[in-house]
């Protein structure tokens, strides 16, 4: 095994992104819920506030696994042109998946941010974050469903990734840290000695510790 657990994988990556410590635009994006306690160490080592990205995948009705887009945090589509070309795929599947995924992310923004807004990405420098890649597809839809809030630069970094998958992010982000890319590859949750599923409650655990955090730095930044 690579790693002990999520919170141990989250520590050795941050270890890879010192460069960014300290930076007054840095902010830590998870994707829920895997990625959140990998983000939460990442984002303690960096000192950096620590907020979610969701990302909701839009697929093709009967190939589901095919996306034809994608919706995130703060009011952000993308479609998949080629895909919506290819397949001739009518606005109305698109409005239909794009309407029942606004209302899956809805009831999770609600029940992860309890009231917070989504964050502001706006010339910030943003670490996306998860437990691995393998596919990379939800990842892949992140980036470009941020590049849509205007950030300043996208940093994609997890512990683990499939070599291609990794080298394939390398063009797509601004930087893409794989902290380790064993071969041959398998599972993301193989290489891991705990990977049990991230609960909604340790979510909301994690993103109150790190706000709580946050908020005891700020007067010393501000002076």
């Amino acid at each position: 095994m690579l790693y002990r657990d999520r919170h141990d994988a989250g520590r050795r990556l941050a270890e890879k992104l010192q460069h960014y410590a300290g930076r007054p635009d840095l902010l830590v994006l998870a994707l829920p819920r895997g990625g959140v306690p990998v983000g939460f160490e990442v984002a303690q080592a960096l000192g950096a506030p620590l907020d979610i990205f969701l990302v909701r995948k839009l697929g093709v009705p009967g190939h589901e696994e095919l996306a034809m887009g994608a919706i995130a945090s703060g009011g952000v589509r993308v479609v998949n042109e080629d895909v919506v070309r290819r397949l001739g795929v009518p606005d109305i599947w698109l409005e239909e998946a794009a309407d029942r995924e606004a209302r899956e992310l809805a009831r999770r923004e609600e029940a992860y941010r309890d009231g917070r807004p989504a964050p502001d990405a706006s010339g910030k420098t943003v670490v996306l974050v998860d437990d691995g890649l393998a596919t990379g597809s939800t990842m892949r839809a992140a980036v470009a469903a941020l590049r849509r809030l205007g950030p300043a630069r996208v940093v994609v970094a997890v512990p683990l990734g499939a070599a291609e998958t990794c080298a394939e992010f390398r063009d797509e982000a601004d930087e893409a840290i794989c902290a380790e890319e064993p071969e041959p590859f398998y599972a993301v949750g193989s290489w891991y000695d705990d990977f049990t599923q991230t609960t909604d409650d340790e979510v909301r655990e994690l993103l109150a510790r790190a706000n709580a955090e946050t908020d005891r730095r700020a007067p010393v930044e501000a002076g």
